[in-house]
């Protein structure tokens, strides 16, 4: 299968060194305007002059472009027939998101949306572990980027675990609230589910780079690590004592076993299976678009300071 990608800066050039060694894939094209970019893939892939050349080439193509171009160019490769991942978010807008809907819904295409930490492993152990917790606590912290220039810290990284609360552990969940606040490169959101809350925060600002999660149940509690693919659950064996008039506590730790992958090639990989099996992407637009109008809740909040909204109907 011939491939492209289009727009070849940081995400993109994984993207390109990805799909050169994937079983399968024949031929790489790519497209960039700024020739150095695309220049700097050329040890794997075909530069092209156009996206137009691509996409008469390509059967397959990542949209790895700045987000403001999403909805032009993949609009462009769905009326040319190719199948295309988006990369986050889908599209600038929840309107531009809608539009184009519409167009991948005219058409037979295997069209996703690149939400890379969905096949991160650990996410399946935490939606295994995790059956309606009563708490859930996920950080994303940044230094600050220049990579990204068209989009604030919620659909930057926030937005990665967005799609986990509300597509993975509260999938079909329409009956929350959601509060939110913060700046442009600082955000604190909550989600007030009937029965959980869930805390999600994301900085731009921070010195040191971490992404973690925190679990709490009943019967135990789980942090990990989306980085290391590490996960650990704390169990209760109802061992307490008194000690000096220090209440103390015994806990089980269990390390869970994880196969630790890197999740772009498990998503590139199922993206072209998907294509070759006529199968949906994981990841699809209709959840896409739900992840950005999400997105476009929590940042109502952003200026005004704590904003309650209600949850999708």
């Amino acid at each position: 299968m011939d491939v492209g990608v289009l727009g070849v800066g940081a995400m993109g050039r994984n993207h390109v060194r990805v799909y050169s060694e994937l079983k399968g894939v024949d031929t790489v094209y790519v497209y960039d305007p700024v020739q150095e970019n695309a220049q700097r893939a050329s040890e794997f892939a075909t530069v092209c002059r156009s996206s137009e050349e691509l996409l008469a080439r390509a059967e397959a193509v990542s949209i790895c472009v700045p987000t403001r171009y999403h909805f032009e160019l993949a609009r462009e490769a769905v009326k040319a027939g190719v199948n295309c991942l988006i990369e986050k978010p889908i599209t600038l807008t929840v309107q531009e998101g809608e539009r184009l809907l519409e167009e991948i819904e005219k058409s037979d295409l295997t069209v996703g949306v690149g939400h890379i930490e969905r096949f991160n492993p650990i996410v399946e152990e935490i939606k295994k572990i995790a059956q309606r917790p009563d708490y859930v606590s996920i950080k994303r912290h940044n230094p600050t980027s220049n990579r990204i220039t068209d989009a604030s810290v919620v659909e930057d990284l926030m937005i990665h675990d967005i799609d986990i609360v509300f597509n993975v552990l509260f999938k079909g969940v329409e009956d929350y609230q959601i509060f939110s606040a913060g700046s442009r490169n600082v955000c604190e959101a909550m989600a007030v589910f009937s029965d959980s809350v869930v805390s999600i925060s994301a900085s731009r600002l921070s010195s040191k780079k971490f992404r973690t999660f925190y679990v709490e149940a009943e019967e135990f509690t789980t942090e990990g690590d989306f980085m290391t693919q590490e996960v650990y659950i704390y169990r209760k064996p109802g061992k307490y004592r008194v000690e000096g008039e220090r209440y103390l506590q015994e806990n089980i730790i269990e390390k869970v076993l994880v196969a630790k992958v890197e999740p772009l090639k498990v998503e590139l990989k199922t993206f072209l299976d998907c294509i070759r099996q006529d199968k949906s992407f994981p990841v699809t637009p209709q959840e896409g678009l739900k992840n950005l109008e999400i997105c476009e809740r929590i940042k109502s909040g952003l200026k005004s300071g704590l904003k309650a909204e209600k949850g999708l109907q």
